[in-house]
């Protein structure tokens, strides 16, 4: 099974956590757990790998609710016994293209 999947099979079977920077994050940006595990089971797609994080690999998905509301989700890799959601934010579109590829930095232009 292939990355994401992984991932997606513990997050639907509720083997997660959050970091506190997420729990923050998600009660700041109005982010339930619910609108989380649909973004997940929604299908999903890994936009940036980040193999060499500080701590320890992780990814960012771009996931969908049932209500269409994108999520951008860092998680962990599925090595771990948990998968650790790292943060989660509703992706500004000054910041993403297509909420997938980041804009180039426009300052000093």
């Amino acid at each position: 099974m292939n990355m994401l999947g992984e991932i997606r099979r513990k997050i639907l079977r509720r083997k997660y956590e959050f970091s506190k920077h997420a729990v923050d994050q998600s009660i700041v940006r109005d982010i339930s757990i619910a609108e989380v595990e649909e973004a997940i089971s929604g299908g999903g797609e890994i936009i940036e790998d980040y193999p060499d994080d500080k701590y320890g690999p992780s990814c960012l998905i771009l996931g969908f609710t049932n209500a269409g509301r994108p999520l951008h989700l860092q998680c962990s890799y599925p090595s771990r016994t948990l998968i650790k959601i790292i943060t989660l934010y509703e992706p500004d579109m000054d910041i993403w293209a297509d909420f997938r590829i980041r804009k180039q930095d426009q300052r000093g232009k």
